[in-house]
């Protein structure tokens, strides 16, 4: 039977009032579901208003020209069939969004809602509460769960945190970010007396600092809640364990609840490595780790930071900007181990001038805390036996979270160190869970476990899809910034490659200059043989969104004359890409270098 409905113009996030710039459909037009029917543009952004439902158009109430928001009815539409009051966001519209997005990157989507009641979710026919559950909503858990809504699916999320997101989200990635924000301004505004500006000596407040930090955080955590529930993805709060191989059991607030599902992906991700043997008391606020540090309470006047890798170095940057008197400490012989020497040296040489030590071979023995400060004795052959410090971070590394879902119920195979083997489709050994994330294996990054979720969401609702991890790119966002993808020079000195090096020194740039920051370095890694990109290191200020030039590069397969003959923007730091693919060639004029014979 025929109903007439009218289509309004669903939550378009806080844009409101925009200017309707196209109006794609009239009356009479026979239009099918997810057809665009108007194109709106804010001074942020453009986007289309897809249709919730196919049917014929009947009278318009909107014409170009006219300001919209949320709520306000665009046309009638006669329907003879009622669809689901669906608010989907624009860059998730899976179906046809994906492929849109592909031809008009500029463009995003956003579904229009009915006044039509929602419609109830298909049964499951296996008898399961759902289809699939995911444990875990840090970015591999969102990103699985809400494609495999977009596919159809009926979904579970159980999450242990009151917000989704995860760790990476509210206590890790983004948090640390917005207060690196931050330490960057103030290292700037130090540096703006070199040029002749002075804006005198800046008084930082850690409570608004950290309100800054915590309301970035809220803004996404919200965001994500309203996609979930866009979706009908059902979000649990709770901690998960498993029953049984098709089973969960979720505690919160001292109830449990068992549900059941078809297929499940593991995402429960990771949490901060301890000491080994460590007696540190994790009631002393000046002790903390990398979760607790983001409080900046207190900001101690001389920190000790055990562990000189990514994220030791980053709360670094951020307490030395706010104040304190850094010393770190690293057990192996060089600062971010495993990181290409020559990216980390201009790192190292830059803190340190501005931390109080920096001890490598070193490790801490004894940790007493005292009234007034908290004694630390050391073993390393540069190092104090004993100090003093004001606070304590502790930051080794990350653990991942297998050993803690009780993933042998499920008879789900979990490694000696936590980690969940699985292939290339993310299925682990029991073929219908799947895991992802920090908890599969390294690197435990959130961009590799975002792809992997899509992976993992698309194989259980039956499609083929497959993770190939050719390039996954590292950043490191201290000052300056470390960032690599591909092929480090070790890896290939260490497989036997014959490879060729192109280098650009940041001294010759323009815009690193012009910038008070030519402390950098651009090194592309080629195959001598066909001279395509094999890897690619960047040192220096916004080092961590340059790199994505030489990701792509690697995944094309670009050669040396791919880069050096892409015209880059003058003056930029991006060039420095281009400069040293010609370093490579033996072509570059912005350096003088001995002539390299080709042939």
């Amino acid at each position: 039977m025929a109903k007439t409905v009218k289509v309004k113009v669903p939550d378009i996030g806080d844009f409101k009032d925009v200017e309707i710039i196209d109006v794609l459909v009239k009356p009479g037009d026979t239009i099918e579901k997810e057809q665009s029917l108007i194109s709106l543009e804010s001074d942020k952004a453009t986007m289309d208003i897809p249709s919730p439902a196919a049917g014929i158009v009947g009278e318009l109430k909107i014409k170009t020209g006219d300001r919209v928001s949320e709520g306000d009815v665009i046309l009638t539409l006669e329907t003879t069939k009622p669809e689901s009051n669906t608010e989907q966001p624009a860059d998730k519209n899976e179906e046809q969004g994906e492929k849109k997005n592909k031809q008009e990157p500029q463009k995003k989507q956003a579904a229009a809602s009915t006044d039509t009641a929602s419609q109830p979710a298909a049964p499951v026919h296996s008898g399961a509460d759902t289809e699939i559950l995911v444990l875990g909503a840090g970015p591999g858990g969102y990103t699985a769960a809400f494609r495999a809504a977009d596919l159809g699916k009926k979904v579970t999320l159980v999450e242990r945190y009151p917000v989704l997101g995860g760790v990476c989200l509210n206590v890790g990635c983004i948090p640390s970010k917005a207060l690196l924000h931050v330490a960057g301004v103030l290292s700037e505004i130090d540096e703006l007396g070199t040029h002749g500006i002075d804006l005198g000596k800046p008084r930082p407040d850690p409570a608004a600092i950290r309100r800054f930090s915590e309301d970035v955080v809220g803004k996404l955590n919200s965001g994500l809640a309203k996609m979930a529930e866009q979706r009908g993805v059902e979000v649990v709060q709770g901690s998960g364990v498993f029953s049984s191989p098709y089973s969960i059991t979720v505690t919160h607030e001292g109830k449990d609840r068992e549900i059941s599902f078809e297929q499940a992906i593991i995402a429960a991700g990771s949490q901060a490595a301890a000491l080994p043997g460590s007696v540190l008391n994790k009631n002393d606020p000046r002790i903390m780790d990398s979760t607790t540090a983001l409080q900046l309470d207190p900001v101690p006047e001389r920190l000790l930071v055990i562990g000189g890798g990514i994220i030791g170095l980053e709360m670094a940057t951020i307490y030395a900007a706010l104040g304190s008197s850094i010393t770190v400490v690293e057990l192996m012989n060089s600062l971010m181990p495993g990181t290409d020497a020559d990216l980390v040296r201009p790192l190292s040489k830059r803190i340190g001038k501005r931390y109080d030590s920096i001890y490598l071979k070193t490790k801490v023995t004894s940790v007493k805390p005292e009234t007034k400060s908290i004694k630390v004795q050391f073993d390393g052959d540069k190092a104090p036996k004993e100090a003093e410090f004001d606070g304590i971070l502790v930051a080794i590394g990350r653990r991942p979270n297998g050993d803690r879902i009780q993933a042998d119920r499920a008879g789900v195979r979990v490694d000696d160190r936590g980690f969940i083997p699985v292939d290339d489709q993310m299925r682990t050994n029991v073929p219908h869970i799947f895991a992802i994330g920090d908890i599969n294996g390294p690197p435990m990054l959130a961009h590799k476990a975002t792809h992997e979720g899509k992976v993992a969401a698309e194989v259980a609702a039956g499609e083929k899809s497959g993770f190939e991890d050719r390039v996954i790119p590292s950043v490191a966002y201290t000052d300056p910034e470390v960032a690599w993808a591909g092929l480090t020079e070790t890896e290939a000195k260490a497989q036997g490659i014959d490879y060729g090096k192109g280098q650009f020194p940041w001294a010759a740039s323009g815009r690193a200059l012009g910038l008070g920051r030519d402390d950098g370095m651009t090194r592309i890694l080629f195959d001598k043989e066909t001279q395509r990109v094999l890897g690619v290191g960047i040192v220096g200020v916004h080092a961590g969104d340059l790199i994505a030039e030489g990701v792509l590069a690697i995944e094309m397969g670009a050669d040396a004359r791919d880069l050096g003959l892409t015209i880059h923007p003058h003056p930029t730091l991006s060039e420095t890409i281009g400069f040293a693919a010609e370093a490579f060639e033996g072509t570059i004029t912005d350096l003088y270098l001995p002539r390299k014979n080709r042939n």
